[in-house]
């Protein structure tokens, strides 16, 4: 599944003449294109889908959004372990290369 994802811009820079973004969804950062959004800032929270913010979107939506995703374990879904899911799953060891990076605070 896909899903657009709120998250807090907390650091914008030019990168090949691209307006990016590194954003935190609730503890894992991701990198983000702002090329449709070229007003957001630093502290702005955003909609993002399959790597483009997409739209602005106030804190406290944000954060009930976030809330909500990870009570239903959504959260996990999109940014968790998914190779050790699948190798679990498949009652298989995970392979080689494939190990997790903590990346939630």
């Amino acid at each position: 599944m896909c899903l657009a994802v709120p998250g807090k811009v907390i650091e914008v820079e030019d990168r090949d003449d691209t307006r990016m973004a590194k954003v935190d969804f609730g503890g894992v950062v991701k990198d983000v294109c702002l090329a449709y959004l070229p007003d957001i800032a630093v502290g702005d929270y955003t909609i993002v889908h399959v790597g483009f913010a997409i739209s602005k979107l106030d804190e406290a939506s944000a954060l009930e959004t976030l809330a909500l995703f990870e009570s239903l374990g959504i959260m996990d879904e999109e940014f968790g372990d998914q190779w050790g899911r699948a190798a679990a799953e498949a009652g298989a060891e995970r392979p080689a290369g494939t190990e997790p990076v903590e990346t939630r605070s």
